[in-house]
């Protein structure tokens, strides 16, 4: 009987110290009842970033709760989980050597308070402390994500990759919507080549698809363009003095004015000479010449705006 209650006593002893887990087990059992995903609150915080920690870890601190109303919060989630689901597909030796966490604002605002986190969402990436993992340079201490590189789960997984044991294998899913739009492009395109191409091969459609552009780009669009020139200079001043000056406005009334003086001389070239009536061949020639002279008299009288002190004058 002695023997069975001394027996019976230092199994009871001894049952702690054979069932007492380390803290990186408690932390992989954190993890696994997440799906992969730890939610923190004031103490398992504590264990995940202990300062004798061998893992890193990437934690994110968010506010999700409707009251708070933070839209940022709500818009980063779903790329931070994505980005914690792609770790789950690592070898198991890789996977538990870091983990991903969350920490909302609700469950655990002692923290925030104490990191001094003033606004959500915030990542931050903590190095192992200790062990072989450990940072050479010896700083322990939590790095912040920098959202400049932007919401996306794939910039974050890719600075994240600096602190796991390999790269995080995040894939972007496939956007079935623009795939979708792309298999009904494709035939609609065709289709609708096999209708245009006459239209597409006819010499007088790129003939005048080329003098349109030309109009266009001689009256200065690219100089408005690359300087981002504006539309006009206020009050209804629509010319801007100078050489090395323009406004938008005024790139389009040079290209009508091109465009108009450079119709009358086609006229006057391929259409009047052609005509079997003198008498209308006559009212052309003075119709287009008088186009051609007042247009190249009010594109004088706009130069002599734009350069002050021009001396020349057509009829205005």
């Amino acid at each position: 009987m002695k023997g069975l209650f001394f027996s019976g006593l230092l199994a009871l002893l001894s049952t702690p110290f054979a069932t007492a887990s380390t803290p990186h087990e408690d932390v992989l059992q954190l993890a696994a009842s997440g799906n992969g995903l730890i939610k923190l609150n004031a103490q398992t915080y504590e264990l995940l970033t202990s300062p004798k920690r061998t893992w890193s870890a990437s934690i994110q601190f968010t506010a999700m709760d409707a009251k708070r109303k933070c839209a940022p919060c709500a818009q980063f989630d779903p790329q931070w989980k994505a980005v914690a689901k792609s770790w789950r597909g690592v070898p198991v030796k890789q996977r538990d050597e870091h983990f991903f966490a969350t920490v909302d604002f609700d469950d655990a605002p002692t923290i925030f308070q104490k990191l001094g986190l003033a606004s959500a969402p915030i990542v931050f990436n903590y190095p192992a402390a200790a062990g072989e993992r450990k940072p050479a340079s010896g700083k322990t201490g939590p790095i912040k994500y920098d959202f400049g590189d932007g919401f996306d789960a794939g910039p974050l997984a890719e600075v994240i990759s600096k602190f796991t044991p390999i790269p995080v294998p995040y894939k972007e899913p496939i956007d079935w919507t623009k795939a979708s739009l792309a298999i009904v492009a494709i035939p609609a395109v065709l289709l609708l080549l096999r209708y245009l191409g006459p239209v597409v091969q006819n010499r007088w459609v790129w003939a005048v698809g080329t003098i349109l552009t030309s109009l266009v780009m001689t009256s200065g669009y690219m100089f408005v363009r690359i300087r981002a020139a504006p539309w006009n200079g206020g009050g209804g001043n629509w010319i801007a003095a100078g050489h090395q000056n323009q406004y938008g406005q005024e790139v389009q009334v040079i290209a009508f004015i091109y465009g108009l003086l450079s119709f009358s001389f086609l006229m006057l070239i391929m259409v009047v000479p052609y005509q079997k009536s003198p008498s209308r061949q006559r009212i052309q020639i003075y119709l287009w010449t008088g186009v051609i002279m007042i247009m190249y008299s009010v594109l004088v009288s706009i130069f002599r705006v734009k350069n002050r002190g021009y001396p020349f004058k057509l009829w205005l």
